[in-house]
Order: C-alpha cells, then structure tokens, then sequence
C-alpha cells in the first residue's frame, strides 16, 4: 500500500524527488552565475612562449567572465607567470594592468664588463651561460607576487600551484614545489619569484639558475625545454575536475608542416620537435576538446621591444580564441 507522497511505490516517489531536487540545483547555478555568487571550478594548465604570453591573459579574461574559476594551476615559462598570479589572487583584469605597466625591455639586465665591447656579451654568454642575469626579471616577479603578500609557497593553498623546470644536470623534469626535497629544499620556504625564475630561464637568453647539492651546482633552466605544456601535471590517475589547456600553438590539424630547406631550418625543427615530442606524444593520446589552442607562431618568444599595438593583437587572439573554444565547451 503506498505511503510514500501517495504514490504506489517508494522507489519511483523517490525518483521524482531526486529530478526535481537537480532541477532547482541547475536553476539555483544559473542564477548564481549570472549574479556572480557561483562559480564553476576547474584546473588549468598554461603553456610556455615567452613574451607570446600577452594571449594567454587574453583567454583568462574570457574564462574569467564566463564564470570559471580556477581551483589548481600549472605552467611553464610564460604560462607558469600566469598561473603564479591567478595562484596568487590576481584578477585577469588586474594581471594585464601589470603587464601594461611594464617596459619589457627593463628585464633584461646584462652584466658589466670592464671593456664596453661588443663581443665581451658573447665571452660572458660562454662563461655566465646566458645574456641576461635574469636578476631583473626575478625581482619583478617578486614585487608583484608581494602586492598579494604571497612570498613563498606556504602563502597560498597546497596543491594549488606547479611550475615545470628543466633540470639539465641530471636530465630531469623538475615540478615545484613538489620535487624540491628531493634537492634538500624546504619547499614551504621557497621564493615562489625564484621557482618563477626557473621556469623562465630561457637557454642562452637568461643565465641558468644554479641550485646547491651536495657539493656541485645543477643546473636549471626554462620548463619548455622538456615539457613546454604539461598537460599530465594534473591528470595523474587522481583528476578531481575538468582540466582546461591553454596552448601557445595552432592545434596539430592547423599545423603548416616545417619547410627544411637548410641547415639553419634543420637546427630549428630538431630543437621543436625535441622540445614538444614528450607533450605532443600525451595530447596525442587524449581528445584535443579540452585545449585552448591559440595561434602565435608569427611572433617571437623574446621579442622584449614589442609595441603595445603587437602586445594588444595578442591579447585578442587570446580572447577571440577563448570566445570560439567556450561556447562548445
């Protein structure tokens, strides 16, 4: 006999119950979005470039307005500085107003030379192994990430942030915080501007971070040389939510294949082949549909005099780019 809402059977009062229970859920999620109250979350995985990276905040702000949130967050290079400020608390909006602030040509800071030569920067690339100190660019990174109050990586929430590195000693991708007690380094107490920096050092470009182990220094540069995208950082076997990718890059369909004409060619396409084969390998394995693939190849990497004319294409393209991908995600 029923008892159950008057109907005959519990299990199908029950049913009816659990619809419209997740009917008033779906309703009450979209009015919160729409007012601002609920956000959906997600983890986010931002790919290297260098000063390409104006178009990754270009897709942050859509994502951004499209009420995402972003729980966990990895890079590398470039896209290791986005995840640092959205780790930090930094609003799209507020991270492109650092960006606009900033005269890119004062990160780089060359070494004094006793003789003012032209070819003294080459010795020094021999000796210092890179062109730049990157002192400037570290100390800009920790001036900013100070606006939050957020110094080391005991500032913000654990788990949430990762950076890729190149450990070119032992041949090792580094992820920090997480590999860094491996090298005998509190991890709570590491400068998040110098993991930052680490992830950053492009080869040649910017002289290599030197960690002390042991007795001998290992030698670490820019993530990109061995995972510029590390789509797997999060996608371990313990996925908590859906994963979204941000990829300086056209998709594999949009790829023009390399021309290889010369020697020069050659050395560029074995470099990127190299440089992408770990990653590439990855995606291949998994549906592309949840990549935001944002074309930049007609750019340069460290072009640091770039005109605010070019730094505002790239943050459309990021844009454009999220508005096409976001309204089928």
């Amino acid at each position: 006999m029923g008892f159950f809402l008057g109907f005959k059977k519990p299990t199908f009062a029950l049913i009816c119950l659990k619809v419209l229970i997740l009917l008033f859920f779906s309703y009450s999620v979209t009015i919160g979005r729409k007012k601002g109250d609920v956000h959906l979350l997600i983890d986010g995985v931002f790919s290297g470039g260098g000063l390409k990276g104006f178009a990754l905040v270009g897709a942050y702000q859509v994502i951004e307005e499209k009420g995402y949130k972003f729980k966990r967050v990895a890079g590398t290079s470039a896209g290791a500085i986005l995840a640092c400020f959205i780790a930090a608390g930094f609003t799209s909006k507020e991270i492109e107003e650092l960006l606009s602030e900033l005269d890119t040509l004062t990160l780089l800071d060359p070494r004094k030379t006793i003789l003012p030569l032209p070819f003294m920067k080459w010795i020094n690339l021999y000796w210092r192994l890179g062109l730049y100190q990157g002192k400037a660019l570290e100390n800009w990174f920790l001036e900013k990430l100070a606006l939050k109050g957020v110094y080391t990586f005991s500032d913000i929430e654990v788990g949430s942030l990762k950076l890729v590195a190149s450990d070119l000693t032992n041949g090792k991708i580094m992820v920090l915080p997480d590999d860094l007690e491996r090298y005998g380094i509190s991890a709570a107490s590491f400068p998040i501007a110098r993991a930052l920096r680490m992830s950053c050092g492009i080869p040649f470009f910017f002289e290599p971070i030197k960690l002390k182990v042991t007795s001998t220094d290992t030698i670490i540069v820019d993530g990109g040389v061995l995972s510029n995208f590390p789509m797997w950082i999060f996608d371990n076997g313990n996925k908590e939510r859906p994963i979204l990718g941000l990829k300086l890059s056209s998709s594999s369909e949009e790829m023009e294949p390399r021309k290889i004409t010369n020697g020069l060619n050659l050395f560029e396409a074995l470099f990127s082949t190299m440089k992408n084969a770990h990653d590439e390998r990855y995606i291949s394995r998994k549906i592309e549909k949840n990549i935001i693939f944002i074309p930049v190849e007609d750019y340069e990497a460290t072009q640091f005099d770039m005109s605010e004319d070019m730094k505002n294409e790239l943050l459309e393209k990021g844009r454009s780019r999220a508005i096409q991908f976001l309204k089928l995600w």
